[in-house]
């Protein structure tokens, strides 16, 4: 587990990371706005398209082979986002970014129920989620410092930051297919008794699931409405991530660097005391679906009400408020999908979940710009994705209501 929670830090990192160093790229590559809102969303063009191809493939090959195999190369294309030369490369860079991290994270939720029990899994996907709050803490601290102080010859500073973070993931990817265990028999940290009695447990769960193909599975209605509720929490994410920085540096009236990173790293603070808090309850009152419910709906008003404030501190305290909503509901959401699929189907339906769902990362920068342009204020954008957002909340009532089987 703290192998995987390093391998989800970097991959928040890597993704993440243009949003500290999007004016210097402004810049020196005359990017736009538009065009910064349409490179950082067609990451998850790239993400989508190899989804669900990745997931099968690890569920066939193991994570041993495979979660290694897309940090070595998610990392090498980060390192190669130093090519930036206009919105081309940009566009091109982002959407390869995308294309080679492909299946990470639904890859670890399938992963992680080959070990987990139902009963745990919300805790153990929470230990995971830290990764988020960890790598958005601490990566706008050391992004901002090496901005702030990287050597400027041969590379700019910006140039820097791709380079020491992709190198971070190639280094850690490597590790992985060293240490990983692809299945239960093969964790040698279990002893005999343990692996035995993981087995029996997860077996039990398995026969009390419904088989199903995998083409069944994506054409499963229950399928669908997982894909729109977690389509509306990455809408609340990268409604926020991709803009964060930025917004706290307007508040300041500076650039980009070691102070903004420092504030914008309170939110993720709070979120990383707050999850391991919620995942645990969830998980002994075994009220996921009705937690999902509270966390989503928390995010959606803290958003709408953070774009009415113009104060730092108020601005600070309601994001952070909506940070713990929209990043501690994630590990609880995955463990509803893996209450009703198992194999194959369980490998093809996370992976449609996680590649359409991940969409809100290509549309909510996008829909953010269009919307602030067309009623030319700065905050509609935010409210738009926050009525959007709402629809998940309204789904998962629906989902707690019609389906008994879901917890």
């Amino acid at each position: 587990m703290p192998l995987i929670l390093l391998m989800f830090c970097l991959a928040m990192l890597d993704r993440a990371n243009i949003s500290y160093v999007k004016d210097y790229i402004e810049i020196d590559a005359g990017i736009s706005k538009s065009a910064y809102a349409l490179g950082a969303g067609v990451f998850f063009i790239g993400y989508a398209i190899f989804e669900l191809p990745s997931n099968l493939l690890l569920h066939k090959l193991g994570a041993k082979i495979w979660l290694s195999r897309i940090m070595i190369t998610w990392g090498l294309v980060c390192m190669a986002m130093i090519f930036i030369k206009d919105e081309t490369s940009f566009y091109i860079l982002r959407f390869l970014l995308g294309l080679s991290e492909a299946g990470f994270s639904p890859g670890v939720i399938l992963y992680l129920s080959y070990f987990f029990p139902t009963k745990f899994r919300a805790k153990a996907y929470g230990f995971y989620q830290l990764g988020a709050p960890l790598a958005l803490m601490l990566g706008g601290v050391i992004t901002g410092a090496i901005l702030d102080y990287a050597p400027t010859f041969y590379f700019k500073n910006w140039q820097w930051v791709f380079i020491i973070q992709g190198a971070a993931t190639v280094i850690v990817g490597i590790c992985a297919f060293f240490k990983l265990a692809s299945k239960i028999e093969d964790a040698k940290y279990l002893n005999k008794e343990e692996k035995q009695m993981l087995l029996e447990e997860l077996a039990k769960e398995e026969n009390k699931k419904e088989e199903k193909s995998v083409s069944k599975a994506l054409s499963s209605a229950l399928v669908w409405k997982f894909v729109l509720v977690y389509f509306t929490i990455q809408l609340s994410v990268y409604g926020v991530l991709f803009y964060l920085p930025t917004q706290i540096a307007y508040f300041l009236g500076t650039n980009v660097g070691i102070k903004v990173g420092f504030i914008s790293a309170i939110p993720w603070l709070a979120v990383l005391i707050a999850l391991p808090i919620i995942t645990n309850y969830a998980d002994k009152l075994r009220a996921w679906t009705s937690f999902s419910i509270a966390l989503l709906s928390l995010a959606v008003i803290c958003m709408f009400l953070s774009v009415l404030l113009n104060s730092l501190v108020l601005f600070i305290i309601l994001i952070s408020m909506a940070a713990i909503g929209f990043i501690a509901i994630q590990p609880i959401f995955w463990n509803l999908p893996t209450q009703v699929l198992k194999g194959s189907a369980a490998a093809a339906g996370i992976a449609l979940i996680g590649a359409l769902g991940n969409l809100g990362g290509f549309v909510a920068p996008n829909i953010k710009t269009l919307a602030e342009e067309y009623f030319n204020n700065t905050y509609s954008g935010l409210i738009l994705l926050c009525l959007v957002a709402f629809l998940g909340v309204l789904m998962l009532i629906h989902l707690k209501i019609s389906y008994k089987n879901i917890k």
